[in-house]
């Protein structure tokens, strides 16, 4: 897909003075507390209190609440302003809708949602954007024990242009943006030794001090032997080059147990190969690899492991936008895994996970925005008959 950007954010990330570097919890905010006191309340709030989380299903099928979240995300969480209507550039759009998003919090929000239980690593601004993200976090029941705010930068936002097919165009603010200053210093690292599975992406591996910070976190997570989900999400613009991104991308690779990238994402990690070949995608299986999987949109996916592979059709819908779909299937996949990492070796299961989570990424692009169009559990079970075998 063709992305834009407004300008290069790596260079302005990189060379921060001292000065810079966020604040611990309870630092003086940025924004008059007269002006905005409810939301400088919350906040500060937010600092000392734990949020308790959804726990998975337990085997009578009620859900209970656990301080360590099975599936911990880490990464950026944003503001995404979609536009109104379908079809425009950026400049002609008559209005935008103000959406919550950033990869990594929409699959926490996602598993949440679908009955399981997460938490969310990252750092938003001491500003109205952050604050309504933290609520948004909390009213989702995601853990926000890792979530921390910065003084000093603002809350990140990506601007969206919605195709007449649904797919998109970007163009973000992040100059540098709150999610970049992430220190390592600051990690909630207990939260992450305790989790099942440890979920992340690539856009924190662009600048420092979050590049330092997110290879911290995987190395805490790895070493506790917790399971370590990778999803690239690619965002060209935030990166100086393609051949940084393919580079930065592929520096964790190995690292991962399970993977999942789009068609576009195989060809663009095989230098421009057919992501519909076989042959090419098994090139990116590393030797200690559970299971790969690329999603295809409306077709459904694909997935390979060392013992099968496969498709499962997906659910076909009419696609308003497109964003925030492999979100919702890593989200529907890992609430999935999370309860049982036995179907890695069970093809018939793994297969009705897969189906699991075609429907939620099928479910999410009927509405604009990633988190509010994000479905229930029992909505994608109601939705899940019509899924093609």
């Amino acid at each position: 897909m063709a992305l834009h950007a407004a300008a290069p954010p790596c260079a302005a990330g990189r060379g921060l003075p001292s000065s810079s570097s966020p604040p611990r919890a309870g630092g003086r905010p940025s924004l008059s507390a007269a002006a905005r006191p409810r939301s400088v309340s919350f906040a500060a709030l937010l600092r000392t209190r734990t949020v308790q989380t959804k726990a998975v299903l337990s085997s009578d099928g009620a859900p209970g609440m656990s301080n360590s979240p099975h599936v911990v995300c880490f990464g950026e969480l944003l503001i995404d302003f979609v536009p109104t209507v379908n079809g425009v550039s950026l400049a002609e759009a008559p209005a935008f809708k103000k959406a919550p998003g950033g990869a990594p919090a929409n699959v926490a929000v996602g598993i949440a949602r679908l009955g399981g239980s997460s938490a969310f690593i990252g750092k938003i601004g001491d500003d109205e954007f952050g604050y309504m993200l933290a609520d948004i976090l909390k009213q989702n029941n995601v853990n926000t024990q890792g979530l921390l705010f910065d003084a000093h930068a603002r809350t990140a936002l990506a601007f969206v242009t919605l195709r007449s097919d649904g797919e998109r165009e970007f163009m973000f603010y992040r100059n540098p943006s709150a999610d970049m200053l992430l220190e390592e210093k600051e990690l909630e690292l207990d939260l992450i030794r305790k989790a099942k599975i440890f979920h992340h992406g690539s856009i924190s591996l662009i600048t420092e001090p979050c590049k330092t910070a997110h290879l911290a976190a995987a190395k805490a997570a790895r070493d506790a032997g917790v399971l370590v989900s990778y999803d690239p999400n690619l965002r060209l613009p935030l990166w100086s080059s393609a051949e940084d991104a393919r580079d930065g991308i592929l520096s964790i690779w190995e690292t991962a147990d399970v993977i999942k990238i789009s068609e576009e994402e195989v060809s663009f990690l095989t230098n421009g190969e057919d992501p519909y070949d076989d042959a090419v995608v098994k090139k990116l299986i590393h030797p200690n690899l559970k299971l790969l999987l690329v999603t295809e949109g409306p077709e459904g996916c694909r997935y390979y492991s060392k013992e099968f592979s496969g498709r499962v059709g997906g659910l076909k819908v009419t696609a308003v936008d497109t964003t925030g779909a492999g979100d919702a299937f890593v989200a529907g996949m890992l609430s999935q895994l999370a309860t049982d990492f036995s179907l890695l070796q069970d093809e018939g299961r793994l297969r009705e996970a897969l189906k699991f989570a075609n429907v939620c990424g099928a479910l999410t692009v009927t509405e604009r925005g990633a988190i509010p169009a994000l479905p229930t559990r029992q909505q994608v079970l109601d939705a899940l008959t019509s899924v093609v075998a």
